[in-house]
C-alpha cells in the first residue's frame, strides 16, 4: 500500500517547520508574533489556543507545539536535552516548555529507569489529543491545496517535497 501524498507532504511540511532558524537569543519573548491573530479558541488554563501562551506571543504555543509532537512520534520519553534538539531551542527553554506542559497537563515527567537522577518527559493523553487534532487539521489543509492536483502530480509533489525537506540544512 502507498502511502498518502497528502501525509507525506504534510510530514515534509512539518519538518521543514521544525528547521527554521531560530531568532536571535530566544527573540519572540514577551511580544505578539506579527502574524498572531488572538481569539482562536479558549483554554481552561489560560484563554487561549491550548498551545499559546499569552505572555509569550505565539513562539512559545509553536514550540510547544513542537515538544509534543516531537515526544509523541518518540518511541520512548524524552530527556530535556533531546526534547531541545528536537524543538530546536537551548536546554533552559527546553526546560521552561516541559513545566509549562506539566502544569498544563499535557506532558508529564518521570524518573529515567537507567539513572535515577536524570528525568524523561511522556506525552500525557491530553497532549497526545491535541497533537492529533493539530496534525487532522494541517492534512485536511493540505488535502484541500491538493484538490486541483491530478494523483500523478500530487505523488510527484510529495516526493520533491519530502526530498527538499530531507535536505534541508538542519537548525
Amino acid at each position: 500500500m502507498t502511502a498518502d501524498p497528502a501525509d507525506e507532504i504534510a510530514a515534509a511540511l512539518a519538518t521543514l517547520r521544525g528547521r527554521r532558524p531560530r531568532p536571535p537569543f530566544g527573540g519572540g519573548h514577551g511580544r505578539p508574533h506579527p502574524h498572531e491573530h488572538p481569539g482562536h479558541g479558549a483554554h481552561p488554563f489560560h484563554g487561549g489556543p491550548p498551545w499559546g501562551d499569552p505572555g509569550q506571543g505565539r513562539f512559545a504555543g509553536v514550540a510547544r507545539l513542537r515538544m509534543l509532537d516531537a515526544l509523541v512520534s518518540a518511541s520512548a520519553p524524552l530527556s530535556v536535552s533531546e526534547i531541545a534538539d528536537a524543538v530546536g531551542v537551548d536546554q533552559p527553554r527546553a526546560s521552561r516548555l516541559v513545566q509549562q506542559g506539566v502544569q498544563m497537563h499535557l506532558v508529564e515527567r518521570e524518573t529515567d529507569p537507567e539513572d535515577a537522577r536524570r528525568t524523561r518527559v511522556r506525552v500525557t493523553p491530553e497532549g497526545e489529543r491535541l497533537v492529533s487534532g493539530v496534525r487532522g487539521r494541517r492534512r485536511d489543509a493540505v488535502r484541500s491545496a491538493l484538490a486541483s492536483f491530478t494523483d500523478a502530480e500530487r505523488a510527484e509533489f510529495a516526493r520533491l517535497l519530502t526530498k527538499f525537506a530531507d535536505a534541508w540544512p538542519q537548525g
